[in-house]
């Protein structure tokens, strides 16, 4: 029996299926190829190139926070398997939905939300898995799956976002009390150190004007004749005391201070320290 023929085109991404007298007869590439008219035709042409979607998904975790989670999805008909791709299934993008669907439902209700947080990976991973197994019987690929996005309520965002700043400023708070306390035990070691240092000047000036008031008693006691240690000391104590007089004097800060002055002062001072001194002694 003869026929006319008759020529179409498919294009790069697309494969095209043919019927002939509305039975599958063949899956034609990209090309130009001849149709045996009018029994063949091409009853569609089936695209190759990958798809993509987004799936919304609304569930709740294990610590009964419900999230909103959004998996892209990146599939593609592959080309040994046109005829189940066009035959076996009517609506693509239903079928990877009902399946996206368990598998989010099914993973995240067990998971915390901080934990399904970090296992964004796991969970697209396991959409993955599931989809390549279920969709490969109908003649598609998945390439690829991602959580784009897992956003809780604003409420938990907030509460969430408040936990976190306050962890921060008790973490802030706790650096700066430990930031004051080595200030403080650093100021308290200077302090001490200081206080050491400054004793440690009192003495050796308080000893360098004993060994000076020696080597004077001494000196003027061999240079005078008939004077003894006694009549030096109370010339010191006279040097001494106009001394202070005059440093009283000069200040001027509005001090005022009693003290007996006299010809017999200088004596009636030694001989009360003296008093004073050995009653000391005497108690001890």
């Amino acid at each position: 029996m003869s026929g006319c023929c008759c020529f179409e085109c498919v294009h790069e991404t697309d494969a095209a299926v043919i019927e002939n007298c509305g039975k599958f007869s063949r899956v034609v590439p990209a090309g130009c190829f001849m149709l045996m008219c009018p029994c063949e035709q091409v009853v569609a042409r089936v695209p190759l190139k990958i798809n993509y979607m987004e799936v919304q998904c609304d569930t709740k975790t294990k610590d009964n926070v419900f999230v909103k989670v959004v998996v892209a999805v990146q599939y593609r008909v592959m080309e040994d398997k046109v005829p189940s791709a066009y035959y076996k299934l009517t609506d693509n993008r239903r079928q990877i939905m009902s399946y996206v669907f368990d598998v989010i439902r099914g993973s995240v209700p067990r998971m915390e939300l901080d934990e399904a947080f970090a296992s964004k990976d796991h969970i697209a991973n396991a959409v993955k898995d599931q989809l390549s197994i279920s969709m490969a019987e109908y003649g598609y690929e998945i390439v690829a799956t991602l959580v784009v996005d897992l956003d809780p309520n604003n409420n938990v965002k907030a509460a969430m976002n408040e936990i976190n700043a306050s962890m921060r400023m008790r973490e802030a708070a706790s650096y700066k009390a430990d930031a004051e306390k080595i200030l403080q035990v650093k100021a308290a070691e200077a302090d001490g150190e200081s206080k050491y240092l400054s004793g440690m000047g009192v003495a050796k000036q308080r000893q360098a004007i004993v060994e000076g008031l020696r080597d004077s008693v001494s000196s003027f006691s061999t240079e005078v004749d008939g004077a003894g240690p006694q009549d030096v000391m109370d010339l010191l104590l006279v040097t001494q005391y106009f001394d202070m007089l005059r440093d009283m004097a000069a200040r001027g800060n509005g001090n005022t201070i009693f003290l007996p002055h006299g010809p017999n002062s200088v004596s009636k001072l030694r001989d009360e320290l003296k008093s004073g001194f050995m009653s000391g002694l005497k108690s001890s």
